[in-house]
């Protein structure tokens, strides 16, 4: 099958590749966070950063070992996206284009270069979509046990697939699919979703729901900066192949049309259009793309074959071409193929997550080097306090080479860890502004920059580039504590 190859293809070209650089700011996130399994995390539900805690135990701290959950994830898009085009009808050719213009994708291809949870939610929304696809064209009620599963493992991944459940839903609700209320497998999947769910729901209320407070604390961060300005352009030119947009919008038209299939284009319309009116991101959609490329492919393939010879060799050439020219572009932009010369440098500057894997040993080697040059009585009773969760994973992780002390932070997961019962007398402060470290601390002084070797601009050397040596805090921390979460 078609789809395999290019799967694998896909897969072999990132495990090349990912070994570029270094961890982003969020994999040290993950990183952290798998060193204090819960049932749940201040950003997130607990099943990334489990992951996370198996791959460092299988592969220790490598960028190829503790990616490959992402590559795989990816790899099963890819491949899932040929065998929906399958499974609606397609041909070999009808798979081949779903299955390359899902790889050749922006977020596809950008989620198999890191370790993320939306690596993982992009996963459960295709695999929910080809459930649903095999639910309605075999009218085989036995798919919401393995839909319910997955959405249980969703909502354990990233709280936003709820987006693509309301879409679900609805698409019951206003199709023929309704008659699926009445099937016993319909509510044995939502109990399966909802068991599978349970551990971190009650995380969430032992936790005040802190997460939902994480979340609107995180939203309205980004629509003050403009981070969701551009969702509906962005549907357009980022969430799938920009040439590919006549093959999904097809496919969108053909699932309104198509009574079977009419519960897919909700699946897609219904978060869409949630996600418009709350101020979403553009990739929190997707996930929802590969299932209309599949349909979209599947319906071009159709009317090919109505087609003179001619006329069909070159319009399949257009397409296939069309789409390898903006996938290569794409690839140039966020795959981090060189790690020197042109290419690395024509990546950094279109890429700013690439640009925030630059430099975190640098900086845990100046946090040490800074700690060895104090004397002897600050260094034995020293904490370190950092401003956000890239350098606290930093400095858990790599700082342990240095045998630096575990960091303290009330930055998301960082505060339920809490701080110091015996406070230190000397601090090590990074990722705040002089003014912030006045406020908390006494006698701060310049000790040192963070900036890299490689003279990248990254929100480390850009925003808060200051490291200070300090004295105790101004305020008991217990008091200082009552003011977090900070989110971040």
């Amino acid at each position: 099958m078609p789809a395999i190859v290019i799967a694998v293809l896909f897969g072999v070209a990132h495990m090349l590749t990912n070994g570029r650089y270094g961890f982003h700011r969020d994999e040290w996130q993950f990183l952290s966070d798998a060193q204090h399994l819960d049932w749940g995390f201040v950003p997130y539900p607990p099943l990334t950063a489990a992951l996370e805690y198996l791959g460092l135990k299988m592969f220790g701290l490598s960028l190829v070992g503790l990616r490959l959950f992402s590559v795989l994830a990816q790899v099963l898009v890819v491949l899932a996206s040929g065998l929906m085009a399958r499974d609606l009808g397609g041909g070999r050719r009808a798979q081949t284009f779903a299955a390359l213009a899902v790889a050749l994708s922006p977020l596809p291809m950008f989620w198999a270069t890191e370790f993320q949870y939306s690596s993982f939610d992009l996963l459960w929304w295709v695999l929910i979509a080809w459930c649903v696809i095999r639910l309605v064209r075999d009218d085989e009620p036995r798919w919401w046990v393995a839909i319910g599963i997955l959405a249980g493992l969703g909502l354990q991944t990233k709280y936003s697939i709820a987006f693509e459940l309301a879409g679900v839903l609805v698409g019951v609700l206003l199709t023929d699919a309704r008659r699926h209320v009445a099937s016993r497998w319909f509510w044995a999947g939502g109990a399966i979703a909802l068991l599978l769910f349970a551990p971190n729901l009650v995380w969430l209320i032992r936790h005040d729901f802190v997460s939902y407070h994480f979340l609107q604390g995180i939203h309205a961060r980004d629509v003050h900066q403009g981070r969701a300005d551009g969702f509906l352009r962005d549907q357009f030119l980022a969430n799938a192949n920009l040439f590919a947009v006549p093959v999904w919008l097809a496919g969108l038209f053909a699932c309104f049309n198509d009574r079977r299939y009419r519960m897919l284009a909700w699946m897609y319309v219904v978060p869409v259009l949630l996600f418009l009116l709350a101020h979403g991101r553009f990739y929190y959609t997707g996930g929802a793309y590969p299932m209309l490329l599949a349909m979209g492919s599947v319906v071009g393939e159709r009317w090919l074959r109505t087609l003179r010879p001619s006329w069909r060799v070159g319009i399949a050439t257009l397409a296939f071409a069309g789409v390898f020219a903006i996938g290569i572009y794409a690839t140039l932009r966020i795959v981090p193929i060189a790690s020197s010369g042109p290419l690395r440098d024509f990546a950094l500057r279109n890429n700013v997550d690439l640009r925030e894997e630059i430099g975190w040993d640098e900086i845990v080697a100046r946090v040490a080097a800074i700690r060895d040059a104090l004397p002897a009585e600050q260094q034995a009773n020293l904490g370190i306090v950092v401003g956000n969760y890239g350098e606290y994973g930093a400095i858990a992780l790599l700082g342990q080479r240095y045998h630096l002390p575990t960091p303290i932070s009330a930055v998301n997961s960082g505060w339920l860890r809490g701080y110091p019962q015996t406070p230190p007398a000397t601090f090590i402060v990074l990722g705040s502004s002089p003014e912030r470290a006045n406020e908390l601390f006494t006698g701060c002084r310049l000790a040192g920059h963070t900036a890299n070797a490689l003279g990248v601009a990254n929100e480390e050397s850009l925003d808060h580039p200051d490291i200070f040596v300090c004295g105790p805090t101004r305020k008991p921390w217990s008091e200082l504590w009552k003011r977090g979460p900070e989110f971040g």
